[in-house]
């Protein structure tokens, strides 16, 4: 199976064959889980048995290919990151793997990127591992209805639902059984916030911005929508075509560009870059205040590294428009190499390591390119 296509094709029972053979697989049927929690064993175990409770879903059957596609290779991926992440927690002896899920879903993307799956069902698959254990703990919650808001944006309530119905089944655990109580009062408060089958209809963008920045009263608040200016932040691996871009879309606009700061005050990529950023700011701010639309061009390939320019933005209250770029890593490699200012290719290997596309959570638009 070398690529989304022949997984299209194939059957379950080939694709669990696919991936018993995978590194990533491998490795998780050599980690040991804690016996309380997991009495079946090692986590692969754990994996083939949520795999066959998704096929007994009473909702399996109605749910379109690609759906169950989806939902098998978040079973596949959730506890991929487990070994990586497993440890003896000294104060009560148990086994721990804090931070499993994120480290599960840098190999998923890194697996569905080598087959070429498509961009839109890589990224749905990746938030689903990011957030497959949210609904267990939706009791634990001092506001249960803007977490089942928040996630029907970043993940999709019905599939997480589904599939936290299999991962709890397909389990034993020795000293207790884990509720699916907390599972069905998830669906039923989407369901009441009319989000469970799609994203929440928030009044605007600017609402849906302000609800993920925690500076919304309450969901249903319509802000008005008027900005000072748009500030368009570019996202993208160097070489993936940000320049172009920009040059075919927004010629008009004032470029802030890191790589061009480098070059002015010649600061190597990988040197200190705090007086790059520093003149960035800088130059941003100047067309905040005057209130002019401008663009960032540079790779902001984390949440948190784009948060630092959306925060900057949202201050003097622009409008965020994000546009991310993500060609096959082979054209990003080939258009490196003619750049003016080319970047080592271990450079970009280990951006793409730590990539994290961005979501219409982050801004009030989002281009996919």
């Amino acid at each position: 199976m070398n690529t989304w296509s022949d997984v299209a094709k194939a059957s379950n029972e080939s694709i669990l064959d696919w991936a018993r053979e995978q590194s990533w697989a491998e490795a998780m049927a050599s980690c040991n889980q804690d016996a309380e929690w997991h009495a079946e064993g090692d986590v692969w175990t754990h994996t083939c048995m949520v795999c066959a409770q998704l096929e007994r879903l009473d909702e399996w059957t109605s749910l379109i290919r690609v759906e169950q596609l989806i939902l098998l290779f978040v079973a596949l991926f959730h506890d991929s990151g487990k070994p990586a992440t497993t440890l003896l927690d000294p104060e009560t002896g148990r086994t721990r793997s804090p931070h499993h899920a994120a480290a599960g879903v840098a190999i998923a993307r890194e697996v569905l990127r080598e087959l070429r799956c498509d961009f839109e069902m890589r990224e749905r698959i990746c938030a689903l591992v990011a957030f497959h254990g949210r609904p267990t703990y939706l009791l634990d919650k001092q506001n249960p209805e803007r977490e089942v808001i928040r996630m029907s944006w970043l993940a999709g309530n019905r599939l997480l639902y589904l599939f936290t119905l299999a991962d709890t089944r397909g389990r034993r655990a020795v000293e207790m059984s884990r509720s699916e109580e907390p599972l069905h009062l998830w669906k039923l408060v989407a369901q009441e916030q009319n989000c469970f089958d799609a994203p929440y209809g928030f009044a605007n963008d600017h609402a849906r911005f302000l609800f993920f920045r925690e500076q919304l009263s309450h969901p249903t608040y319509a802000p008005y929508e008027k900005f000072r200016c748009v500030a368009t932040v570019l996202s993208g691996l160097p070489g993936a075509g940000k320049d172009a871009w920009l040059k075919a879309n927004r010629s008009a606009l004032p470029v802030v560009s890191l790589d061009q700061i480098r070059a002015e005050i010649d600061v190597d990529p990988t040197d200190n870059q705090g007086e790059v950023i520093q003149a960035a700011r800088e130059k941003c701010r100047a067309f905040l205040r005057s209130g002019t639309n401008y663009a960032l061009n540079a790779t902001n390939v984390t949440a948190a590294v784009r948060k630092r320019w959306i925060d900057l933005a949202a201050d003097y209250d622009a409008r965020i428009d994000v546009v991310y770029l993500e060609p096959d890593v082979e054209t990003i490699l080939a258009q490196n190499k003619q750049r003016a200012a080319r970047v080592p290719e271990s450079v970009i290997r280990s951006l793409l390591a730590k990539l994290e596309p961005p979501t219409l959570t982050e801004c009030h638009s989002l281009t996919i390119v």
